[in-house]
């Protein structure tokens, strides 16, 4: 009887195992993934800065800083608030237009009917980065509003009324880092670009190029010249010779001009590029600069980029548990973790890479070296379903990350726009000092950020759905962006 007793336990635990497994590795639908993707992209309209157009789908948002540029004489109307303020950020807005760029380069014939909407939310950005690196010869213009003012404010973008001070690089204050992440934006875009718009594309990359030339002839670090401006919100800690060789990537595989593949080969010693970087985000471009400059290796057999192959195996390996380079940290519910705040960014960036890595391999039936082991393309696609399955809800809280997708999604997000009434339904001004009554309340969001992901759980996968905890709950555009790529990959899968 006890051993009846036993098997039959054995046999239920068999069978739960058995069926979590199948729950595990079929989480979502084609159908269900297209919803993420359509969503992700969707987010970006909540972000808007300047006068929305007519086909303005997230509806409790309205214009805001129609005048950012006008006390300096220079037009910076539009491009996108970083996170949950009202401040506009140049080095995450750049980086997060170069990985959506990226997303729609790799993955774009994967978003069927999402594809002009992703298009939509690059040329958002890059109209507004083309005005900021033309408007005045030898300067970039590189942030609107003093962001240790608008965070002693609660009030929505359409309200504010904090001073949009106006920050800049020029050849006296240089800005290596953000110049160069300008430059990769408008190049990356440049290429999405150009089949439907070549005469936009054209501008794209020929402004690209005469920004980088400013960021490699007047070298600096722009948090040395703005210092209190970006710092600490978006300091440059990893330096500026990350950007200026991601910088020259992006213009190589846009304009296939051999002087940036001589720039590279040159200049790629001592810009990161015999390093192993191990972590890639707004801040550090290393990592990602590999892969990229990896698939010329991968897929025509430029030899001079086989040292970027065996940097991006050597990246990939500490990703994959049980190969002898294996390095990261994972929750016990699986999700790859790299720091308290805003952890998710590292998450969404790290499986576009693993995924854009998978489909250059794929292109000659290549493999990633660890050591003496290989590990296939399939395994770096499957790591990336984990995190992004993750996100979307398969975890231990059973809770969506991002906010309006699945059926339990976090209701307080640190997000001005989203958590203060709207315009539509509150059409009084709701003052600077007003606003906070809604930061501290209990109640949910009334304004839906739908697609938004969050910072999201700590070290243990536990969250707190609490707006005034803005390392999980704040949402930011450089979180989303290689999200939409990573999300358009598994739409298309059946």
């Amino acid at each position: 009887m006890a051993n009846a007793a036993k098997f039959s336990l054995l046999g239920q635990i068999l069978l739960i195992t058995l069926c979590s497994l199948s729950l595990f590795s079929n989480a979502f639908t084609s159908q269900q993934y297209s919803d993420a993707l359509e969503k992700s992209i969707l987010f970006f309209e909540g972000q808007r800065s300047g006068a929305l157009p007519p086909n303005q789908r997230m509806k409790w948002r309205g214009n805001s800083g129609l005048s950012d540029g006008s006390s300096y004489h220079v037009n910076l109307v539009g491009g996108y608030y970083d996170a949950g303020d009202n401040v506009k950020f140049g080095l995450p807005m750049a980086f997060t237009t170069t990985l959506l760029a990226w997303s729609v380069i790799e993955f774009g014939e994967s978003m069927q009917n999402q594809i002009e909407n992703a298009k939509a939310a690059i040329r958002w950005s890059t109209d507004y980065l083309l005005k900021a690196a033309t408007a005045t010869p030898g300067t970039l213009y590189v942030q609107v509003g003093d962001p240790n003012l608008d965070h002693k404010c609660w009030e929505r973008p359409e309200d504010m009324d904090t001073p949009r001070n106006v920050y800049k690089v020029s050849s006296q204050n240089p800005g290596s880092d953000v110049a160069a992440e300008t430059a990769a934006a408008l190049a990356a875009a440049s290429i999405v670009f150009k089949d439907s718009d070549p005469s936009y594309s054209s501008k794209l990359l020929h402004t690209a190029m005469q920004v980088f030339d400013f960021a490699d002839k007047y070298r600096g670090s722009y948090s040395d010249s703005l210092s209190s401006a970006v710092c600490p919100f978006y300091c440059s800690y990893s330096g500026y010779q990350d950007e200026l060789l991601w910088g020259a990537s992006w213009i190589h595989r846009a304009s296939q001009n051999g002087s940036y593949l001589a720039y590279i080969q040159s200049n790629g010693h001592t810009m990161g590029a015999d390093d192993d970087d191990y972590s890639f985000s707004w801040d550090d471009k290393r990592a990602g600069t590999k892969i990229l400059l990896s698939k010329a290796f991968l897929e025509k057999h430029v030899e001079e980029f086989q040292l970027f192959k065996a940097h991006s195996d050597n990246y990939m390996c500490s990703l994959i548990p049980g190969t002898s380079r294996f390095q990261a940290q994972y929750t016990p519910g699986g999700l790859l973790y790299k720091a308290s705040e805003s952890n998710l960014q590292y998450v969404t960036s790290t499986s576009f890479l693993l995924l854009t890595y998978a489909k250059y391999l794929s292109s000659n039936g290549g493999m990633v070296t660890c050591g003496g082991s290989t590990v296939t393309a399939e395994s770096l696609i499957s790591q990336a379903k984990k995190q992004v399955d993750y996100i979307l809800g398969d975890n231990p809280a059973k809770m969506s990350y991002m906010v309006g997708f699945g059926n339990r999604y976090p209701q307080h997000v640190h997000h001005r726009g989203s958590s203060v009434p709207s315009i539509r339904t509150h059409p009084n001004r709701i003052s600077c000092n007003d606003g906070f009554q809604y930061l501290y309340s209990s109640s949910p969001n009334p304004n839906v950020l739908v697609g938004a992901i969050l910072g999201g759980p700590d070290n243990k996968d536990n969250f707190a759905d609490d707006r005034n905890n803005y390392q999980q709950s704040e949402p930011a555009t450089y979180i989303n962006a290689p999200f939409v790529g990573a999300v358009a990959f598994f739409s298309a899968k059946d």
